[in-house]
């Protein structure tokens, strides 16, 4: 009579192959996710900075800009970003709205639109 070897069955293996590829797999996604989540915070980020930089510069010259609508590009980490600005007048006379929406470089969603004020300089 032989004695048994130890060791695993084809089937068992099997089974373990199979789960370690349903883990692996689910890894892959959440690690994809991850990715595609931190590139897309990544792009708002820098279009949020783009429309703090528009307003920031607009007060710093301390114009007065014209109400109506202004298109342009901004390069921000390495990227072309399309703005759209729009300038409304308020109830004050002292005061403008200022618009400012940045889009997508490569759809034309909008990424960020963030309101700001200018306020007339005294002369």
């Amino acid at each position: 009579m032989r004695a048994r070897t130890a060791g695993f069955t084809l089937l068992e293996t099997l089974v373990a192959l199979s789960i370690i590829a349903l883990a692996l797999s689910a890894a892959m996604r959440a690690m994809g996710s991850t990715a595609a989540a931190a590139a897309s915070l990544r792009e708002h980020t820098l279009a949020t900075w783009i429309a703090e930089n528009h307003l920031a510069e607009l007060r710093a010259r301390q114009g007065w800009p014209p109400i109506g609508q202004r298109q342009g590009h901004s390069m921000m980490g390495g990227r072309r970003y399309p703005w759209i600005e729009t300038v409304s007048g308020t109830p004050n006379p002292l005061f403008r709205r200022v618009l400012i929406e940045v889009r997508g470089t490569d759809d034309d969603r909008s990424l960020v639109r963030m309101d700001g004020f200018a306020v007339r300089p005294l002369r």
